[in-house]
């Protein structure tokens, strides 16, 4: 299913071939996420995401790197979430090589030329500002601030306006060279690649990356925080985040808690969906999704509901997670639940963009990397009991919290509504 070397330097290799497709994607993970920033350098870990795409020694400019993948029909992309970032090719299998290629030209040999990074300014502050335009996104940054405060897991990725316009080569070069390290990276191939080729290959392009990881991200730290986060603003729509802090994903529940948040309002068959849309009409979006970091969580419902109705909205989950924690889950429903959880994992890992980012995620951040077979038995194992209980004591009401974006002004009627 999954093998791991590790070169001369000790970056792993691992390899997710798979049968039936002609594309390959290459994904490089590095330890690189939002929460290794301090204050004062709020946001360079997604600036330096864009800067690697601005020119190494071979291929020395954004032309010249997509030019590299367009030519074959290739994607490309990158990512920057909050405990590690990522960036990948995806091309048919006999391109594997220029994959490699232009990935580790951007990756070993990054210029960050002081002019690209006054041009790439202009880009990231109009990115800031269609978030802060966009509810839907602001809401859950919002509420990821409201749950944590002040301090790196609770800072937006998109970082701070003053550090966007302030850093510079200096600060992206040390960055790079702090967590872009063997011992903080995973080179990940997937898709229509023989193992003994993907391992030349990695030693080949990435072989030379060197360095030691210079720091870590310190453990959250428990916040008392408001129950309710206001932005009264012009919206078409109130937007809504209503949840509670949950648990991590290296934690024992962990496959409850995503269980329970399926049953919840993960699918249209949700008792959110059919409770809340489909009976009541009250909203157009609504899902529970979790967030899982390494030493905590988040399970919340995001909804999209007319202005009219949105004490209505709030008190209807807010009565979902009542019965839940006090009534618990039934057995059909962790009986779908389960199918649906292990059905959509099988789906997407016939993408080997997504089968990279399965098995590299784990390799980057996990203890251990789970096969196929080893991940459905963890779903299979969580008892109806097990949900119950983590419903009961993640949902009590004193440890819900609400974002809420749109024209109500009347905070303590929202808190009223949650209490």
């Amino acid at each position: 299913m999954f093998t791991v070397e590790r070169l001369a330097s000790g970056l792993p290799v691992l390899t997710a071939p798979t049968t039936g497709t002609q594309a390959v994607t290459v994904l490089v993970f590095a330890g690189a996420g939002s929460r290794y920033e301090e204050n004062n350098e709020r946001g360079i870990s997604h600036f330096l995401e864009h800067m690697f795409f601005k020119g190494g020694a071979k291929y020395k400019t954004a032309a010249e790197v997509s030019m590299a993948i367009d030519s074959v029909g290739g994607d490309f992309n990158a990512f920057t979430g909050k405990e590690y970032a990522g960036y990948y090719v995806k091309v048919a299998a006999d391109q594997v090589e220029l994959a490699c290629d232009v990935l580790s030209d951007m990756l070993l040999h990054a210029k960050f030329p002081q002019e690209e990074i006054e041009k790439e300014r202009g880009v990231i502050i109009e990115e800031y500002r269609m978030y802060q335009d966009t509810p839907m996104y602001q809401a859950g940054w919002d509420f990821e601030s409201l749950l944590f405060g002040d301090q790196a897991l609770g800072w937006d990725t998109i970082g701070t306006e003053e550090v966007i316009r302030s850093v510079n080569h200096d600060d992206f070069q040390k960055h790079k060279d702090d967590l872009y390290t063997p011992d903080n990276c995973v080179v990940t191939f997937a898709g229509n690649i023989d193992p003994k080729k993907a391992l030349e290959l990695g030693d080949k392009y990435f072989g030379k990356l060197g360095g030691k990881k210079a720091k870590n991200f310190e453990k959250a730290k428990d916040v008392k925080s408001e129950k309710v986060m206001l932005r009264t603003k012009q919206t078409e729509q109130a937007h809504l985040v209503l949840g509670v802090k949950g648990i991590s994903s290296l934690d024992k529940d962990h496959f409850a808690q995503k269980l329970l948040s399926i049953i919840l309002g993960g699918s249209m068959s949700s008792r959110m969906f059919l409770n809340i849309r489909e009976a009541r009409g009250l909203c157009y979006y609504i899902s529970t999704s979790t967030d899982n970091y390494l030493d905590t969580g988040i399970l919340s419902t995001r909804a999209g509901v007319d202005q009219s109705r949105l004490h209505e909205a709030i008190s209807a989950i807010r009565e979902e997670y009542r019965k839940v924690s006090e009534d618990g889950i039934t057995e059909e429903e962790l009986t779908r639940a389960k199918d649906y959880l292990k059905g959509k994992v099988t789906l997407s890992l016939e993408d080997s963009e997504e089968r990279a980012h399965f098995f590299g995620k784990q390799q980057l951040l996990y203890p251990e990397v789970r096969d196929i077979a080893e991940y459905f038995k963890k779903i299979d194992a969580v008892t109806k009991s097990q949900i119950d209980g983590i419903a009961k004591r993640l949902l009590a009401v004193e440890n819900l919290r609400l974002v809420v974006i749109g024209k109500e002004n009347d905070q303590a009627l929202l808190t009223k509504l949650i209490s």
